[in-house]
């Protein structure tokens, strides 16, 4: 009879409507997504974001997410996508020699104002669709000046190991900046006593950061596309 009781009992208000609800996924605005993974990419990194650091930020559980975002790398493509349209298309000059270098050196200084977006690229097959044009243009003015579409694209990926060297060697000095009392390991390990064997890095240790500092990568760009062109 107790349990007859019970059963006939009226529902509390809104615990019917709780019922329905249970099991349906919050909406959570995709641009809230998006600003959340690229706040903890700018400031964190690639290894700090995930599903379950994202969902926390919205406010929303990890399988509410899962509802929109299918999996990590869909929230990075999320996060790259349209960060290209973002900055402005610099006038290229008409010479194709010129304009390939001053694409490969828009990219470059794009990338550095973002390292966020270097460290997701690194991961291979994640990209901008928006950033396309730049790749575009490379392998047009190879081709322009006079490389095959294969000589084109290989040239694209040496300029590209360049400029994603140079990014990922900068933003590793700026991490060791940040440690003032981390030990240096070198040019400090290379002494005196190593010049019979290192005849040519032994006199210039002492002056490595000096010449570091003075690395010009738009000079370096510019030898190494030249050399990519000599053939033609």
């Amino acid at each position: 009879m107790a349990a007859e009781a019970n059963a006939e009992e009226p529902l509390e208000p809104g615990a019917g409507e709780r019922k329905r609800r249970v099991g349906r996924p919050r909406r959570i605005e995709p641009e809230a997504i998006v600003d959340v993974a690229r706040s903890i990419l700018q400031k964190e990194g690639v290894a700090a974001l995930s599903m379950r650091r994202v969902a926390k930020e919205v406010g929303a559980t990890p399988m509410a997410l899962y509802h929109h975002v299918r999996d990590k790398d869909e929230l990075l493509m999320l996060a790259l996508s349209g960060t290209a349209a973002t900055l402005p298309r610099p006038e290229l000059p008409a010479n194709p020699r010129e304009r390939l270098l001053a694409v490969c050196l828009h990219m470059h200084g794009v990338l550095l104002r973002l390292p966020w977006v270097v460290e997701v690229l690194s991961l291979g097959d994640l990209s901008d669709k928006g950033a396309m044009w730049m790749v575009d243009e490379i392998i047009g003015s190879g081709i322009a000046c006079g490389l095959t579409p294969e000589e084109a694209v290989h040239a694209y990926r040496t300029v590209w190991h360049c400029v994603y060297g140079d990014l990922v060697f900068r933003r590793a000095m700026a991490r060791r900046a940040e440690e003032p009392e981390r030990k240096r390991y070198f040019p400090d390990m290379v002494t005196e006593a190593d010049a019979a064997e290192l005849p040519h890095v032994t006199p210039l240790a002492p002056r490595w950061e000096e010449l570091a500092g003075t690395y010009d990568i738009g000079r370096q760009l510019a030898a190494v596309i030249d050399g990519l062109l000599s053939g033609t």
